[in-house]
């Protein structure tokens, strides 16, 4: 029972949500309403506007999950804000019908956590991406930069682990490498904005 006063992270959230814990919706409702409240009082909102906007983010947060058709690419804080951001402004737009104007929110449409969410779903597309073209790039380039890269292999270590007469040549092979990398990065990646 000690899970009912202990914090969750996303992905416990994610999972306790998904066997029906209530708790754990419970508290995840707890978490973030400041956030939201924040947010909707500051955009000419009321503390109930606030409640109904993120009890009904945290609807389709919820709904999602047990679902399955969430694909979660950021922090749920992230998530959850963007959903009750456009929920809010969606309803400021309803509410300029009688009268106001949206062009008065304008300077809260950009707020630090819409950026973190495009930023964040930006850097996850990029590491998919690169995933991608490493893979395409095959031996032993792969092993190569991955080995320097990502294993902090010294030029030394990799020209005996490839059999290179010199660090020289390992070097040349790997700068050839890194160049066919970004063309198949930068080809695909392309390629991708284009959808």
């Amino acid at each position: 029972m000690a899970k009912a006063t202990a914090s969750y992270t996303d992905d416990e959230f994610v999972a306790a949500i998904r066997r029906g814990d209530d708790r754990a919706l419970a508290q995840l409702y707890r978490l973030h309403l400041p956030m939201v409240s924040h947010y909707v009082l500051q955009n000419s909102g009321t503390e109930d506007e606030a409640k109904d906007v993120y009890q009904e983010g945290i609807m389709v947060f919820y709904e999602k999950v047990r679902d399955g058709s969430l694909e979660l690419s950021c922090q749920i804080k992230t998530y959850l804000y963007a959903v009750c951001r456009r929920l809010w402004l969606k309803r400021l737009t309803e509410k300029t019908r009688f009268g106001g104007r949206l062009d008065d929110h304008e300077p809260y449409l950009e707020t630090g956590a819409e950026a973190d969410l495009l930023e964040a779903e930006e850097r996850d597309r990029r590491f998919a991406t690169m995933g991608e073209a490493l893979e395409r790039l095959g031996e032993p380039c792969r092993s190569l930069l991955e080995g320097f890269y990502l294993l902090d292999k010294s030029m030394q270590q990799l020209t005996a682990d490839f059999g290179y007469t010199n660090a020289d040549n390992a070097k040349n092979q790997k700068y050839k490498c890194l160049v066919r990398l970004k063309k198949l990065f930068f080809t695909h990646y392309k390629e991708e904005e284009s959808f």
